[in-house]
């Protein structure tokens, strides 16, 4: 048998992809982050299927989890919230697996920041505007960040932000980007976005601290900043400007 470490998307039970869906449907026990997670996901999931909610768990703990199903014969997947690739710990269950002669693999998902920008209709990398989009969390009660990573750093760029597990500091970080982005750049919080009890919030590095701190945003939120977010900015592809001579295949 094999662990599998499953993309859940951001939380609503049809954006999952088929093969997670799949997995779920096979698998015997089901592990899952009960924090960010729509409850709605586990449908997918057998009847008979055990499951075991994370947000208590330490990281022994839910390896140990793993560990005995695998030992047991059992289908095994570990849910985590949005896509894999970011923050979800699978490097750290991973190497924990490995130490065990546990086989694992990763099936993608949609990561919770592509939720969010689709569910306001906008694009991160637009044309004369932004061609970058920096994924990054702030230091609070949490890992601590690499001293190359500093706010400060990345916002140098002017690139788009998306900002994780930042919603308890939104009016530190607010304040530190204003002199790289201007007071009216355009900011976006998504809250638990694509699940029930989905808030948006659209404003600017100037008004959207109030803003989340009247709503009462504690956790589960994305936050985006960058003048892509305005629907009036920038230009236009060069890939599909209809100057472009096609005449010839050329490079992208």
């Amino acid at each position: 048998m094999t662990v599998h470490f499953v993309g859940a998307g951001p939380g609503a039970a049809d954006l999952l992809t088929l093969r997670a869906a799949s997995m779920l449907a096979a698998a015997d026990v089901v592990l899952y982050p009960g924090t960010y997670l729509d409850a709605a996901v586990l449908s997918h999931c057998r009847a008979d299927a055990r499951l075991v909610d994370t947000q208590d768990l330490d990281l022994d703990a839910i390896v140990g989890h793993l560990v005995d199903a695998h030992r047991a014969g059992r289908d095994v997947v570990r849910l985590t919230s949005g896509d894999p690739s970011v923050y979800s710990a699978v490097a750290e269950q991973g190497r924990r697996l490995d130490a065990a002669e546990v086989p694992w693999d990763v099936t993608p998902g949609v990561p919770a920041y592509a939720a969010a920008a689709a569910l306001v209709g906008r694009e991160l990398t637009v044309p004369l505007v932004a061609q970058s989009v920096v994924l990054t969390r702030t230091q609070a009660r949490s890992t601590k960040m690499p001293a190359t990573e500093s706010l400060a750093a990345f916002a140098a760029t002017r690139a788009t932000l998306v900002l994780h597990l930042a919603i308890t500091r939104i009016r530190e970080l607010a304040a530190e980007l204003v002199g790289e982005y201007g007071a009216d750049c355009p900011v976006v919080v998504v809250h638990r976005a694509s699940q029930p009890g989905e808030l948006v919030l659209r404003g600017t590095l100037t008004d959207v601290a109030d803003q989340v701190e009247a709503a009462g945003l504690r956790q589960a939120a994305v936050v985006l900043v960058g003048r892509a977010l305005d629907p009036a900015a920038g230009g236009e592809s060069y890939l599909y400007d209809p100057a472009r001579d096609r005449s010839a295949k050329e490079s992208r």
